[in-house]
C-alpha cells in the first residue's frame, strides 16, 4: 500500500510521523504563499499544507509546481511529516482537525475536470438538484453524507448476516431469471434468444424458490435478495429494491416473530450499543383501521379516530342518514386544544376541507368545543342528547376541534387516515429521534371488492388461511408509519393451495401454467413452514431520517424510473432486436408525469 494512513486517521499521537496520504482535493486555500488543502477520501478529511518556510531539504520550487497542478476534485498523493495546527485553527468538528500534514513531496495522479455539483457536505454548499446527482452519483456518492449512508448500509446488512448465520440460517442464492407469475405487480420481461418467442421474467422476489427451498430440507434460508417490479417510482419504492428474505420449516407465526424481533434488537445494538425493548406490541388489522385509518399506522402521536356511526345515527341529518342507509360510516377527529386545536381557524379549516376532497372525499363536516356545548353549521341537526353522546365518545373539552368524515368504510377510514398524517405533520406532532416498531396481526385472507365481490389476496396467495378461508396467517413488520416487511405462515398442503386459487378466480387450466411446477413441489413432503421479507431500503431510509430510499441506493432510478447516469432504459440497435425476433417500437412521443410518479 503506497499510503500509510486514510484522511480520516491522524490524530496528535502521531505527531512526527512520516506519512503518505492519498485522496480528493476537497478544497485549497492560499494564504500569503502557504497553500492548505483539504484531503479527502471516504474516510474523512486531513488538512495538508505547502509551507515552503518550514519546508527543509526540497525543492519547494518544484514541488509549489506540482501543488499548482491540484485542481478541486483532482486524485494527488502527499508525502510528509504530521505536525500540530497553530494554535487558534484547530477544527474541533473534524477528527483529524487538531492536526495537519507538512508536505515534503506530492503526485498529482488524475486531474479532475470542473465538478458539476459542490461536493462538500450541504453546509459548505449548496446541495444540487436530484436530477444533478443522479447523473453525476459517483460525484454525489463523494460525499459525507452520502458515505455515512453507504457505510451505515453495509453495517446493517452485516449485522443481519452474522445473526442470521447464529441461528444456523444458510445464506442461498435464488435465480434472477424465472417465469413470470401473476403475483400481484407487473414483471419486467426479458426475452431469450436460444427460445425465440419465449420470455424469462425478473423475479418480483425469492416467494416461490424459497418455499421449495423448505421441500428441500434446506430448514433456514436468508438472503440479500434483489428484486424487480415495473412499477412506478415513489419515494418508498424503486423498479429494483433490496430485501432481506429469510424463510423457516416447523414453525407458527410466533416463532418467525420472536426471530425477526431477535435480529432487530441484535441489528439495533450494533448501530447505536443500546438494547431495543422487545418484544414489540401486536396490533390487530380491525383495531389499525379503526383507530388510525391505516394498516400501517404511526403510533408515535395521538389523533386517534372515533368512530360515531352510532352516535349520529338518529340526527336528522340527510347527508349522513343517507351515507349510514347505503352502509357506509362517521368517523371523527379530535383535534385537541392542548395540540393547538383552538388556533386552528377557519382560513384553516377551508384548507383542510379543500385537501381531504383533494385526496378523493366527498369533503369534511368540523365543529368546535366552546361553552360547555359544540359550535358548528350542522349542530342544529343534532339533539342534546347527541351533541353529550358525541363529546363523551371523543372526550371533547371546551377549545377542541373536531373533523367528521362520512362516506363507504374503507374508503373514509383510509381518508382520515391521510388526514391524521397531514395533521400531525402540520402540527409537528411526529417526534424526532423516536421510533415505535409494532407487528400488524389478525389480517383478512382477502381484499374483496364491495360490487363485484372479487377476491384479491391480501397479502399474496400463499399465505396459509384459517379453517374458513376468512383470516391469514399473515403479518406485517411496521416502523414509524411505514410497512418494513411482510411475513406469514405457508400453505404446505396442496389442496389448500389449489383452493385458494381458486377463490381468487382462477381456472385448473390456470393453475397449471402458472404454478404447475410449484405445485408438484408442494405434493412432494413439504414441510409446515414461514417467513418474511424486510425491505432494507426503506429500513435503512427510516433509521438515517432521509426522505426518500433514493438517498440510501447508491445508483437509483429517479421519480420516473430512469437513470440519468448511464441514460436507461434506452433503445437498443435494430440488429439486436432482430436476433430476439422483436419489432422495434418507437418510444421518443411518450411523456412522463413526474409529479404524479412522484405522488
Amino acid at each position: 500500500m503506497l499510503r500509510t494512513h486514510t484522511c480520516g486517521d491522524l490524530r496528535p499521537s502521531d505527531l512526527g510521523k512520516e506519512v503518505c496520504l492519498q485522496g480528493w482535493v476537497r478544497f485549497s486555500r492560499d494564504h500569503g504563499g502557504v497553500a492548505f488543502i483539504d484531503l479527502a477520501d471516504r474516510y474523512g478529511i486531513t488538512q495538508v499544507v505547502f509551507d515552503p518556510e518550514a519546508t527543509k531539504d526540497v525543492d519547494v520550487n518544484a514541488l509549489g509546481a506540482v501543488i499548482d497542478t491540484f485542481s478541486r476534485e483532482s486524485v494527488v498523493q502527499v508525502n510528509g511529516t504530521v505536525r500540530n495546527r497553530v494554535e487558534g485553527t484547530e477544527d474541533e468538528r473534524n477528527p483529524t482537525g487538531a492536526i495537519e500534514v507538512l508536505i515534503r513531496s506530492a503526485k498529482l495522479l488524475n486531474k479532475s475536470a470542473i465538478p458539476p455539483l459542490e461536493i462538500g457536505d450541504q453546509k459548505e454548499g449548496v446541495l444540487p438538484g436530484e436530477d444533478v446527482r443522479m447523473k453525476y452519483r459517483y460525484l454525489d456518492l463523494r460525499r459525507s453524507e452520502m458515505i455515512h449512508a453507504m457505510e451505515f448500509r453495509s453495517r446493517f446488512l452485516h449485522l443481519a448476516g452474522q445473526y442470521l448465520e447464529s441461528q444456523k440460517f444458510i445464506e442461498i442464492e435464488t435465480p434472477i431469471l424465472g417465469r413470470s407469475t401473476p403475483e400481484g405487480a407487473r414483471d419486467f420481461i426479458v426475452p431469450s434468444r436460444i427460445h425465440p418467442g419465449t420470455f424469462y421474467a425478473l423475479t418480483q422476489s425469492p416467494q416461490l424458490y424459497k418455499q421449495m427451498l423448505m421441500v428441500a430440507s434446506m430448514d433456514r434460508y436468508y438472503q440479500v435478495a434483489r428484486c424487480f417490479r415495473d412499477e412506478d417510482s415513489r419515494k418508498d419504492r424503486q423498479p429494483e429494491f433490496t430485501q432481506l428474505d429469510m424463510e423457516m420449516s416447523f414453525v407458527d407465526s410466533k416463532d418467525i416473530q420472536d426471530m425477526i424481533e431477535g435480529l432487530v434488537a441484535f441489528i439495533w445494538k450494533g448501530l447505536y450499543n443500546e438494547d431495543l425493548q422487545i418484544p414489540f406490541r401486536r396490533l390487530p388489522y380491525p383495531v389499525a383501521m379503526e383507530k388510525y385509518g391505516s394498516d400501517k399506522p404511526d403510533l408515535r402521536y395521538g389523533l386517534e379516530l372515533h368512530t360515531l356511526t352510532e352516535v349520529v345515527k338518529d340526527a336528522p341529518y340527510n347527508i349522513f342518514q343517507k351515507i349510514i342507509a347505503n352502509g357506509g360510516i362517521i368517523t371523527g377527529i379530535n383535534i385537541k386544544k392542548d395540540l393547538a386545536g383552538d388556533k386552528i381557524g377557519r382560513n384553516e379549516v377551508d384548507r383542510y376541507i379543500a385537501y381531504v376532497k383533494k385526496i378523493g372525499m366527498g369533503g369534511l363536516t368540523w365543529m368546535r368545543a366552546k361553552d360547555g356545548t359544540l359550535d358548528s353549521n350542522i349542530v342544529k341537526y343534532f339533539t342534546p342528547e347527541i351533541i353529550e353522546n358525541l363529546k363523551k365518545e371523543m372526550e371533547v373539552e371546551d377549545g377542541d376541534l373536531l373533523f367528521l368524515l362520512a362516506g363507504p368504510r374503507k374508503a373514509t377510514l383510509e381518508g382520515a387516515g391521510t388526514l391524521r398524517r397531514k395533521l400531525a405533520e402540520d402540527l409537528d406532532l411526529i417526534p424526532k429521534g423516536v421510533h415505535d416498531f409494532f407487528w400488524l396481526v389478525d389480517c383478512p385472507m382477502f381484499d374483496v371488492d364491495p360490487v363485484t365481490g372479487k377476491k384479491d389476496a391480501f397479502h399474496h396467495p400463499f399465505v396459509l388461511p384459517d379453517e374458513k378461508y376468512e383470516e391469514g396467517f399473515c403479518f406485517d413488520l411496521c416502523l414509524d408509519g411505514n410497512e418494513l416487511g411482510s411475513g406469514s405462515q405457508r400453505i404446505h398442503d396442496v389442496e389448500v393451495q389449489k383452493e385458494v386459487f381458486r377463490q381468487l378466480g382462477m381456472s385448473e387450466e390456470k393453475m397449471e401454467e402458472d404454478f404447475g411446477f410449484f405445485l408438484r413441489a408442494l405434493s412432494y413432503g413439504a414441510p409446515p413452514h414461514g417467513g418474511i421479507a424486510l425491505g432494507i431500503d426503506r429500513f435503512v431510509t427510516i433509521l438515517l431520517g432521509k426522505d426518500t430510499i433514493r438517498d440510501v441506493i447508491a445508483f437509483p432510478k429517479n421519480k420516473v424510473g430512469t437513470s440519468l447516469l448511464d441514460d436507461s432504459p434506452a433503445k437498443v440497435d435494430d440488429d439486436k432486436l432482430d436476433e430476439l425476433q422483436i419489432m422495434s417500437m418507437a418510444i421518443d412521443d411518450i411523456e412522463f408525469d413526474e409529479e404524479e410518479t412522484e405522488e
